[in-house]
């Protein structure tokens, strides 16, 4: 009797909301047998394993497994323990701190649910379907087993609920690239980019982290009706950084500064002397401007535009009018070319006389019958 009462004795005294440390003895589908030194083995039920649902007991947990537990219920023949609320509590402890300091930890995706995701923090954890990422995404299942990296956004103890956001891990590494990006642009710089998105006023080009835009005005040294005429979203593309404005975040991007102009070895192209298609873009008080090849204009001076005075070019021509020049200059550095039409006429009345000199048959026809009135004009 001595030695019992010494046993008994000598047992652990428990009481409801005691932390204990145990080992797990045996593993039942429904509960757990734990080693706390009690009379008896202490038992955890399914339900106080996890904060998440667990189907059998031995998804929680091992045999031999050493465990803190919070005592729930203390009888002569039996102690009921719980895991889930030590783990809670802890689990409390930990997300309040990383809520006050915004730290970013991990955590594996357990279940996909109606309207987001579910995750094992020590506690049920909960990712709201808007928070998960910075787009749209229509299926969830491939998430599940997944370890995203989360933030802190919302606890209520009282209510047990706990907001993390995968969102905002992005948008905060994204923000935080933007920025190194944009310190390390400078004006006059040419990078690669990528085309994002097309607009009636240009093409925004992302630059790895921030979004510039060339303006529709940039894109080609030709005029361009809409951006699609020139690129595409997801090309790759060079461009030039014209200007950075980095309190506003925006920067300004040319794709034409980085393609060779319209008047790049024009002179290898044209010829002084030589006969060109071109179509009249302006007129001025001066002249008129042809353009020989697209994005090349020269100026036909109005005492190059006929042999015969005019007081105004719009007496002759008219814009967008083909006609016939000749190259009079060119000059690739100052980007001028100069033309003549009246130079042509006079060819054309030179052409007709050597004709007519050569005819060895001469059938009466007078040289102004032949020629009409070019060989006025050349006689002015």
């Amino acid at each position: 009797m001595d030695e019992m009462n010494q046993e008994v004795s000598g047992m652990k005294e428990f009481s409801a909301g005691d932390i204990v440390t145990g080992k797990v003895v045996k593993i039942e589908e429904k509960q757990v047998l734990v080693d706390v030194g009690y009379k008896v083995e202490g038992i955890v039920p399914i339900s106080e394993l996890s904060s998440l649902h667990v189907e059998k007991a031995s998804d929680a947990v091992n045999e031999g497994d050493e465990l803190t537990l919070q005592v729930k219920k203390v009888e002569d023949d039996e102690i009921v323990l719980s895991k889930r609320a030590v783990d809670a509590d802890k689990a409390w402890q930990d997300l309040e701190a990383k809520f006050e300091s915004g730290e970013i930890f991990e955590a594996e995706v357990k279940d996909v649910v109606k309207g987001g995701l579910v995750v094992d923090i020590g506690l049920r954890g909960f990712i709201p379907a808007s928070l998960v990422e910075t787009y749209y995404v229509e299926d969830f299942e491939d998430y599940k087993g997944k370890t995203l990296s989360l933030k802190v956004v919302e606890l209520d103890r009282e209510q047990n609920r706990v907001i993390l956001s995968h969102r905002a891990v992005v948008e905060e590494e994204e923000s935080a690239k933007k920025q190194e990006v944009l310190q390390s642009l400078e004006e006059g710089q040419v990078i690669e980019g990528t085309v994002q998105r097309l607009t009636d006023f240009g093409a925004f080009v992302n630059l790895g982290g921030i979004d510039g835009l060339v303006h529709i005005s940039q894109l080609s040294h030709q005029h361009v009706e809409k951006a699609a005429d020139v690129v595409e979203e997801g090309q790759s593309v060079k461009v030039k950084v014209l200007s950075v404005d980095r309190d506003n975040e925006r920067i300004s991007l040319s794709l034409k500064a980085t393609q060779p102009g319209p008047w790049h070895d024009i002179q290898n192209k044209v010829n002084s002397g030589e006969t060109l298609e071109g179509t009249v873009r302006r007129l001025v008080s001066f002249g008129a401007f042809v353009e020989v090849f697209p994005g090349v204009e020269g100026l036909v001076h109005i005492s190059q535009i006929s042999n015969r005075h005019i007081g105004t070019p719009d007496e002759v021509l008219e814009e967008g009018q083909t006609v016939q020049v000749k190259v009079l200059d060119v000059d690739e550095g100052a980007k001028r070319l100069s033309l003549s039409m009246k130079e042509l006429e006079r060819d054309e009345t030179r052409a007709d006389i050597e004709q007519y000199e050569r005819e060895e048959d001469n059938s009466g026809f007078s040289l102004s019958d032949m020629i009409g009135d070019k060989l006025d004009k050349y006689k002015k």
